[in-house]
Formats: C-alpha cells, sequence, structure tokens
C-alpha cells in the first residue's frame, strides 16, 4: 500500500487557484502570473471558448509536485525481525599468574590464556546480532576492543593479546570501572560484562567495592568466571607433591559482584568446565530478542518529481518553437 509521510501538504494543492483569484484584486497583476493566450470571455454568455492546454499542464505540474514533496511510500508486507539490544564487554586477566600452565587442550598442557583464547573465540562467534569490546587488564586496564558487532576483530584482538604486556598485577576493579564508562555511551540495551581472572585486586586506581558500587548504579550485570586448576602434581627433587595453584583466587569477591549484580559467578578448573560456562551463558543471555514485525519501505517520491520535471521541459521546448511565436 501507499502512505505519505507529510500529507497535509496536500492543502497546498489549491494554491495556485487562490493566489490568481486574490492578487488581481489587490494590485497590477504580475506579468509571471498571466497564462499566455488564456481563453477569451464571450462578452455576451461570459463563456470561455476553450481551455488552454497549458493551464491543464500547468496543473497536473503542480499536482505533482505537491506529491513529491509530501513524499509517498510503499509498505511492503509484514516481516518478522528480531529486536537486539545487548551489548556485552569481555574482560580478560592478561596478569602474571595467567601464565601458570594448569590446563589443558587436545592432550597438552597449556597455559591460562591459552585456554581462554581457545574456548572464548567460539564463544565469540555464537554472539552474532550482539555488540562485544574486549578489554585486557593487569596492572590497569584498557580498551583493546570497543563496543562492535565486527565479532572477527574482536577475536583477532583477543588472539594478539600478550602476557606481561601491561605488568604481572591484577587490576580488577578498573577492569569493571572502564567497562562501565563505555557502557554509560548508550542507552536502553542489556549491559552484560563477562570478567575472566585467576586471582585477587592487586592493583589499579579503583578498588572491587568501589566498581561494584558503579556497575549497580548503572544496571551492568557481572557475569565472573574464576579460572585455574585446584590442584596440579609437580615433581621436585624430593618427589611428587600437590599443590594448588589457584591459591590467590578471590572467590567470595567474584561471587559478591556477580550477586549483587544479578550474575552469577563460575568456576572453572579445566577447559570443559570454561566451555560449559560458556553455553550456560548463552541461555542466560540469549542473542534472539523478541520477535518483532517490520514493514519494508521503499521511497516513491522521485516518480511524480519525474513526472513534473519532464512536463516543464516538454512545455518549454513546445512553446519556443518557431512555429509558436508570433
Amino acid at each position: 500500500m501507499i502512505e505519505f509521510v507529510w500529507p497535509w501538504l496536500f492543502l497546498l494543492l489549491p494554491l495556485p487557484l487562490l493566489l490568481r483569484w486574490w492578487l488581481p484584486k489587490h494590485g497590477q497583476q504580475l506579468a509571471s502570473l498571466r497564462v499566455p493566450k488564456a481563453p477569451q470571455l464571450d462578452a455576451k454568455t461570459g463563456k470561455g471558448r476553450f481551455i488552454n492546454p497549458l493551464v491543464v499542464i500547468s496543473m497536473i505540474i503542480w499536482a505533482a509536485l505537491v506529491t513529491s514533496v509530501a513524499r509517498p511510500e510503499w509498505l511492503g508486507e509484514p516481516l518478522p525481525i528480531r529486536s537486539d539490544a545487548r551489548e556485552m564487554m569481555l574482560a580478560v586477566d592478561l596478569s602474571g599468574s595467567m601464565e601458570i600452565a594448569d590446563m589443558e587442550i587436545a592432550g597438552q598442557r597449556v597455559n591460562r590464556l591459552q585456554m581462554v583464547k581457545e574456548v572464548l573465540a567460539d564463544f565469540i562467534e555464537r554472539r552474532e546480532g550482539d555488540r562485544l569490546g574486549l578489554i585486557l587488564f593487569a596492572d590497569t586496564a584498557y580498551l583493546q576492543t570497543p563496543m562492535t558487532y565486527d565479532r572477527d576483530t574482536v577475536a583477532q584482538m583477543l588472539e594478539e593479546s600478550q602476557l606481561n604486556l601491561i605488568g604481572e598485577r591484577t587490576a580488577i576493579g578498573d577492569a569493571v570501572a572502564l567497562a562501565v564508562k563505555r557502557f554509560q555511551l548508550r542507552e536502553e540495551t542489556n549491559r552484560v560484562l563477562v570478567l575472566l581472572t585467576d586471582g585477587q585486586n592487586t592493583a589499579g586506581y579503583i578498588s572491587p567495592d568501589q566498581a561494584l558500587e558503579l556497575a549497580k548504579a548503572y544496571q551492568v550485570r557481572i557475569y565472573t568466571i574464576g579460572v585455574g586448576a585446584e590442584e596440579v602434581v609437580v615433581e621436585s627433587f624430593f618427589g611428587s607433591r600437590r599443590v594448588n595453584p589457584s591459591r590467590d583466587l578471590d572467590e567470595s569477591m567474584l561471587a559478591n559482584m556477580a550477586e549483587q549484580t544479578g550474575g552469577i559467578y563460575f568456576r572453572a578448573r579445566d577447559t570443559e568446565e570454561l566451555a560449559t560456562i560458556y553455553q550456560e551463558l548463552d541461555s542466560y543471555e540469549p542473542v534472539a530478542g523478541d520477535e518483532q514485525q517490520l514493514r519494508p519501505r521503499e521511497a516513491l517520491f522521485y516518480w511524480p518529481l519525474a513526472l513534473a520535471v519532464s512536463l516543464t521541459f516538454l512545455t518549454l521546448i513546445v512553446t519556443q518553437q518557431p512555429w509558436r511565436r508570433t
């Protein structure tokens, strides 16, 4: 069906007739408003002997111009769409402890950061339709990738991240505060922060408690993930012994941060657990939103505009021909 964006502009249609009726009564009639070779009125009957074709063409041109500026549009059939308004920031720990090789991928021992890269890349790939961002933190936090729909870029920036790039300590509070700041730039979105760390807050300018208050104030939901095995066997000169490489992990702080913001704290002791956590995050924060109806619109103003321009040029050509001159 056809609709007009500004249908009230059709009130301008009688404007030329009103001007033709009004101006002769209030001054000398302007030459530009006089129709050339207008029909002469019969003195006895008061009726015109013929209708000037130029008058009819002028009326058509004016009607076409008014129709064009009224912005006609063609509305197509309603199409179902998904309404997605989710922003998800990923904050990854690059502190020195992430170098501990207590994880396995395909039977090979790898460090924690390598494991996070491997599993997180698959999670990023599944978040089609979401705006993703990436924060890396150690002694401080910095924005590696701003919010974007380009998941390939986010995955590439994560893959290129290196340990000890910004220090060896852990600024969890700075990472959360930076994420909240970036979320402030947009409104009416589901603001989600996924924070991965293997330690406790040992650096930065903002404490985890201060960052938590900011997240609550700006309604940022935080999912925290504690990374690291709980027990590994270490060979030494005196034999084998079992140690806990995650003894510095502040689980109580991470659990409180998630609970206070409506998120969940997860514990990733190995690659399989981390992959399961990301699958659970998909269920807690589904990609697709509520289905809505969208009617595609196609502008049609250029058709009446083309008609008006064509008739104008055609009239000028005809009226300027030698046989039309006297």
